[in-house]
């Protein structure tokens, strides 16, 4: 599956806190989560992005707090997938069992910018900048995850997995 969207750049130590702060954390409905997605960094971020779309950050994406939130935000509002430097490790799992495709690629925030064009190969792991013309590999993901994904997350997989 190829992931096309506009690149929204982001730096270093992303926390859980800055993705979704804590007061709209007593709610798990998606759509509502990605209204104030990013709010802690850029508060018209909800305004601005469009389905489709890509969140490109450097190290340690994700870290702080272990709120599946984060995720789910992500993906209420619209983003189909976040390449980073590196991802916190707990961010890591909860993106994959809330069905938010990730990918790491060490050099790919050193020239991708905020509006750019990307396209992300999920079973090759390339990502293609079409702006710039750069060209970084990332991590395939494995057949098993993108299963997670295609579901929806983990909780929808396992109940597909019973039915079917």
């Amino acid at each position: 599956m190829i992931l096309e969207g506009a690149v929204w750049k982001f730096g270093d130590n992303v926390d859980t806190d800055v993705i979704i702060p804590a007061t709209y954390l007593v709610t798990t409905d998606y759509r509502e989560l990605g209204k104030h997605c990013m709010e802690g960094l850029d508060p018209s971020f909800s305004e601005k992005v469009r389905p489709g779309d890509i969140i490109v950050a450097g190290k340690n994406f994700g870290c702080g707090s272990s709120r599946e939130h984060a995720p789910m935000a992500i993906k209420g509002a619209g983003v189909s997938c976040v390449v980073a430097e590196s991802f916190a490790r707990i961010f890591f799992r909860n993106a994959f069992n809330m069905g938010l495709a990730i990918f790491e690629a060490p050099d790919a925030s050193e020239t991708i910018q905020t509006g750019d064009q990307l396209s992300v190969n999920q079973d090759t792991g390339e990502i293609i900048d079409h702006t710039r013309g750069g060209r970084f590999l990332a991590s395939p993901i494995p057949p098993f995850m993108q299963g997670l994904i295609e579901a929806g997350g983990l909780m929808s997989y396992v109940l597909k997995q019973k039915q079917g």
